[in-house]
């Protein structure tokens, strides 16, 4: 069982940036893939960005060039950089771990507000 712990979301102005970490309490190193996801209320959760365990990044067409997803094995962190926000990045913000197509794990999610 791993245990996922979002934090570093809050209120920015657009344009702004924000970190997202997210703490697993136990090694990484057997997760295959990590990544956050976001969800607005009364729409599904979709993908922001993902990472393999050999560093091989997705992302969603519309955070291209603005977000950036890494992973620390050594802290058994994720972290998810994200530039340039739009009000339209607004969301809760969930961290998402796959051990194996039969064990997934996500955080409580963490919102982050874009406003002015």
């Amino acid at each position: 069982q791993v245990q996922l712990v979002e934090s570093g979301g809050g209120l920015v102005q657009p344009g702004g940036s924000l970190r997202l970490s997210c703490a697993a309490s136990a090694s990484i190193l057997s997760i295959s893939v990590m990544g956050w996801y976001r969800q607005t209320p009364g729409k599904q959760r979709d993908m922001v960005a993902t990472v393999t365990a050999g560093s091989i990044t997705n992302y969603a067409d519309s955070v291209k060039g603005r977000f950036t997803i890494s992973r620390d094995n050594a802290k058994n962190t994720v972290f998810l950089q994200m530039n340039s926000l739009k009000p339209e990045d607004t969301a809760v913000y969930y961290c998402n771990a796959v051990q194996s197509p039969w064990t997934t794990y996500w955080g409580q999610g963490t919102q982050v507000t874009v406003s002015s």
